[in-house]
This record gives C-alpha cells, sequence and structure tokens, in this order.
C-alpha cells in the first residue's frame, strides 16, 4: 500500500496491531489491504471534495483493512460481527470513540447504509456521524472495485467533474464484475458528495 503521509509515528505500531487482528480473524489479507489501498487512492483524489484530514484518512485505512474480520463466524451478517469485534477485542488500542468509529465504518461496507436507529451510530455526535458516513462510502465503493476477490483493478484515478465524478480504473482485464461492483456500492459515497460516479474500465494491455 501506499505510504499515510500525515501519519504520527505511533500510528505504526496501531496498523501493527489492526494488520495483526485481520490476520488473527483469518482475514483474506490480499483482498482487505487491496480493498484499503483503492479506499486510500479515491478518499485521496476526492480530498478537495470531503475537506476530510490525515486523522481521518488513517481511520479509513484501520477500517478497509477490518472490515471482513467477521468471517470469522461465517459469511453471513459478517459486516455486523465485525463491528461487535472491533467495540470488544482488547487486541485493538483505540478509544470507545475511534472504536465506534472504525467499527461503523467497517459494519456499513455492505447492507444497510447509516441509520439512527442502529445503536452504534446513534451513540456518534453529528459530526462524527458524517464522517462515518463519508468514510463508509469510500469503503464500499472500494470493496465493490475488488468484488471477484482477485485484484483485477490494479489503481484508480479519479476526475471531478460538473456535476458527477469520473473514476477510471485500470485493470488487465474488462474488469466487468470489478466495474458492476464498483457501479452497485457507489451510492452512498454519491448521495454524501451529491455527485453521481461513473466507473471506466481502462484496460492496460
Amino acid at each position: 500500500m501506499t505510504e499515510n503521509p500525515g501519519v504520527e509515528p505511533h500510528d505504526d505500531l496501531v496498523l501493527n496491531a489492526v494488520l495483526d487482528l485481520a490476520k488473527t480473524c483469518e482475514s483474506e489479507y490480499e483482498h482487505v489491504t487491496h480493498v484499503s489501498f483503492l479506499a486510500l487512492r479515491i478518499f485521496d483524489d476526492l480530498k478537495s471534495l470531503h475537506g476530510l484530514d490525515a486523522a481521518d484518512r488513517f481511520i479509513l485505512q484501520c477500517a478497509s483493512i477490518l472490515h471482513d474480520i467477521g468471517w470469522i463466524e461465517g459469511w453471513r451478517s459478517h459486516h455486523k460481527i465485525a463491528l461487535r469485534i472491533i467495540l470488544e477485542t482488547p487486541m485493538l488500542p483505540f478509544s470507545h470513540r475511534e472504536r465506534l468509529l472504525i467499527g461503523s465504518i467497517a459494519r456499513y461496507h455492505r447492507k444497510a447504509l447509516p441509520n439512527t436507529s442502529h445503536d452504534h451510530f446513534a451513540a456518534l455526535n453529528l459530526e462524527d456521524r458524517k464522517t462515518v458516513q463519508m468514510l463508509s462510502g469510500f469503503l464500499r465503493l472500494a470493496d465493490g472495485l475488488d468484488r471477484s476477490h482477485a485484484r483485477r483493478i490494479k489503481d484508480v484515478k479519479c476526475s471531478i467533474k460538473k456535476g458527477f465524478i469520473c473514476i477510471d480504473c485500470f485493470s488487465d482485464s474488462l474488469a466487468k464484475e470489478e466495474q458492476e461492483g464498483g457501479i452497485k456500492k457507489a451510492d452512498l459515497l454519491s448521495l454524501m458528495l451529491d455527485r453521481e460516479i461513473q466507473i471506466k474500465i481502462k484496460t492496460t494491455n
């Protein structure tokens, strides 16, 4: 993955703890780290629209790596199980607020969108809810772009146009499944940025 600009020295220790938890929970390491890479690339390219900072970027990175840890208890409801593990595990050196942020983002990588009917989301203040909504949007989209878990999308580049965002996805194949996955899971980010999101596959051969 690319380096995380603005990360404090202690964040390397935190990131190692996050990676250790992902491995302990038998997450598909190549998939979650690739999703993290894609999510951060999109975050960086759209910084002028979302205005979030390096601390938010690090929260996104951690949530992306942990989004599939619920698979340790099976596929069904693994997004909800990921939230529970993040809130309860002693392996993570986070405050309760940070656990709520990271856990909520991981929980919303699939299925329902953030809603105050969910206790963990309602427990956040208004500003943190907006952060969760925005960062969940990045994670949902990135996860959709690796729908096959085959890392067919090698890199992405976002262009901000009038009224929409174009995301060029570079691949050595047509990556139809990834394109469809990205379009389907661009829902929340499109809502938060109030722009249509177009996804184009650029073949590299």
